[in-house]
């Protein structure tokens, strides 16, 4: 599903619509997941979105861009990395 329609030329966003485009793909992850029951159908409704961003994303923006949307993709298990969790307890015992 990409943010533009595809007979249009692709525009170049700026950084606001960047950051516009990025949300509303974080904000859409979930029900992407839940519509695309199968790991390849979630991958390439991910990669979709991920690409018409890039496409869109002018070239001194780009590698910024390719960080977040791969961060993106790690914390919902459509890219490749490593999750980092941390705990951090409520309550100090022992001492």
């Amino acid at each position: 599903m990409s943010p533009f329609p595809a007979a249009q030329a692709t525009p170049h966003l700026d950084a606001a619509g960047i950051d516009a485009a990025i949300a509303r793909l974080e904000e859409d992850m979930p029900d992407l997941q839940h519509r695309h029951r199968g790991l390849f159908a979630y991958a390439a409704a991910w990669a979709e979105r991920h690409d018409a961003i890039l496409r869109a994303t002018p070239p001194d923006l780009r590698e910024a861009t390719e960080q977040r949307l791969r961060r993106i993709g790690i914390r919902w298990g459509v890219a490749d990395g490593v999750r980092m969790t941390g705990q951090f307890p409520a309550l100090k015992l022992g001492g």
